[in-house]
C-alpha cells in the first residue's frame, strides 16, 4: 500500500470517532487487533537487524500499524472524554429560569428585548446566556480540552482568585511533662494569584438560519464557540504567557519564562541525552523524581507524534512501555501510568518540553468565571448576523512540587 494512502482500518476508525455514538467495542477489537500486529511486526524488524537487512515493505508496515494504533487510541481517548464530561453531571436539570431562556431565544432569533432579558443586561454590552446555555458550552470545552480533564477547576465571579500557599517553617519540639514551652517559629504563607483573560468567537449565521424552527441555536452556537475557545484556551494552558490569557504549565519549568513566579519555586525538569527520542531509563528517572505521594493519581501528558515514537520502545524483555486501553473508559499506558494526549505539547527537538509527568488535578488550576456574554450584531456584516460570544478563563501552576517535565538535549 502506498505511503499516502489511509489505510482502511484507519478510515474506519475516523468515521467512527467523528460519531458520538460510535461503537466503543468495535474500537476496542480493532485497537488490540492492529496493536498484536504492531508487535509482531516489531520482532520482525527486530530479525532484519540482527541479519544486517532492511525490507522496506516490513518497515512501511510497521510505521501504517503505529499510525493506525494511535488513531484507534484516539478514537477511543474521545469516547472516554464524552464518559468523563458526562460523568461530571453537566447535563440534565432542565432550564433554570424558563422566562429568562425564553426571553433570550427570542433576542437570539429577531433582536427582540423584552422585559425578562433585562435581568441578563451585562454591564460591558450584550446578555448572559441562561445558565443551563452556559453549562453546555463548559461541558463541551470539557469534552474536547485535554488540560480540563486532568486539571483542578474553580467557578469564580470575580475579576480574579487568590489562594495562600503554605511554604512550611512551622517548628516543634520534645520536651518534658512539667518543663516550659517555648514559642515556635511560625509557617511562612504566600499568596498565589489568578487573573483571567478574555476569550472571544463572532460566529455568525443568516437570518434565514435562525428563522428555521427545526435548528437547536443554542447547540449550533455552543458548538461554534467551543471549536474558538477550546483551541486557544488549550494552547495557553500549555504555553501561555500569562498576559490576557493563562500561564502554560511549560513555563513555570526551570529555566523558563515563569520559573520564579510561584512561591515554591520552579517545576522540575529531568534532561534527556539525545534530541529525538528518549529512553526507558530517563522514563523511569522521571517517574523516580516525584514523590511517592504524588504518583497515585499521576500521568503522562505528550502529543500524538511524541507518543508515536515512545510507542517503539520496549524493555529488556521486549515488552512495549506503552500499552493500548483495555477497556472502555481507561486510557493508554506508559509504564503502567495512563497517558492524556495534548496536542498542543512540543514535538520533540532541541531544548524542547514534550513530556511531562504528574498528578495535574493538583499541579495546575483552570479559572472559569460565571457567564458567557452574547452581544447580538446585525449590522456589521448584512446579510449575516454576527454573535460576539465571550467568556472569561484564567489558569496556572497550584504546586509546583507535583509535576516533572523532560527536557530533551540542545543541539
Amino acid at each position: 500500500m502506498a505511503k499516502h494512502m489511509m489505510p482502511a482500518t484507519m478510515r474506519g476508525i475516523v468515521a467512527v470517532r467523528a460519531d458520538a455514538g460510535g461503537d466503543v467495542k468495535t474500537i476496542l477489537a480493532g485497537l488490540q487487533q492492529d496493536w498484536d500486529q504492531f508487535k509482531a511486526t516489531a520482532q520482525e524488524k527486530d530479525r532484519e537487524v540482527k541479519a544486517k537487512f532492511d525490507d522496506v515493505v516490513t518497515t512501511e508496515k510497521f510505521d501504517r500499524l503505529n499510525a493506525s494504533v494511535g488513531e484507534m487510541q484516539a478514537a477511543l481517548d474521545q469516547a472516554n472524554a464524552q464518559l468523563a464530561a458526562a460523568s461530571l453531571g453537566g447535563t440534565g436539570g432542565g432550564v433554570r429560569d424558563a422566562e429568562y431562556t425564553d426571553a433570550f431565544r427570542a433576542h437570539f432569533k429577531k433582536g427582540d428585548v423584552q422585559a425578562a432579558l433585562n435581568r441578563g443586561a451585562d454591564a460591558e454590552g450584550g446578555y448572559l446566556a441562561p445558565v443551563e446555555w452556559d453549562r453546555t458550552i463548559i461541558d463541551r470545552l470539557v469534552e474536547v480540552s485535554p488540560m480540563r480533564q486532568i486539571a483542578g477547576q474553580q467557578t469564580i465571579s470575580g475579576a480574579g482568585f487568590r489562594k495562600l500557599v503554605h511554604l512550611g517553617g512551622t517548628a516543634s519540639g520534645w520536651v518534658g511533662e512539667t518543663a516550659a514551652r517555648p514559642q515556635t517559629a511560625t509557617g511562612q504563607l504566600a499568596p498565589l494569584e489568578f487573573t483571567t483573560g478574555e476569550l472571544y468567537a463572532n460566529p455568525a449565521a443568516t437570518q434565514t438560519i435562525l428563522d428555521d424552527a427545526a435548528i437547536d441555536l443554542e447547540a449550533w452556537l455552543a458548538t461554534e464557540v467551543e471549536t474558538e475557545f477550546s483551541l486557544q484556551e488549550g494552547l495557553a494552558f500549555i504555553a501561555g504567557n500569562g498576559v490576557n490569557k493563562p500561564r502554560g504549565f511549560l513555563t513555570y519549568a526551570q529555566g523558563e519564562a515563569a520559573a520564579a513566579v510561584h512561591p515554591k519555586g520552579a517545576i522540575p525538569v529531568k534532561d534527556a541525552a539525545a534530541v529525538n527520542t528518549v529512553t526507558e531509563d530517563e522514563l523511569l528517572d522521571l517517574i523516580y523524581s516525584l514523590e511517592a505521594v504524588y504518583t497515585a493519581n499521576a500521568r503522562f501528558v505528550m502529543n500524538r507524534s511524541t507518543t508515536g515514537t515512545i510507542r517503539k520502545l520496549r524493555d529488556s524483555t521486549g515488552r512495549q512501555l506503552w500499552q493500548p486501553s483495555s477497556q472502555a473508559g481507561e486510557p493508554a499506558t506508559l509504564l503502567n501510568y495512563p497517558i492524556t494526549d495534548m496536542p498542543g505539547m512540543p514535538d520533540f527537538a532541541a531544548g524542547a518540553l514534550p513530556i511531562a509527568f504528574g498528578d495535574f488535578r493538583r499541579g495546575y488550576l483552570v479559572i472559569d468565571r460565571t457567564g458567557v456574554r452574547v452581544l447580538r450584531d446585525p449590522f456589521t456584516n448584512k446579510p449575516y448576523v454576527m454573535f460576539y460570544t465571550t467568556k472569561r478563563v484564567g489558569g496556572g501552576v497550584l504546586d509546583p512540587t507535583v509535576m516533572r517535565i523532560l527536557k530533551m538535549a540542545a543541539a
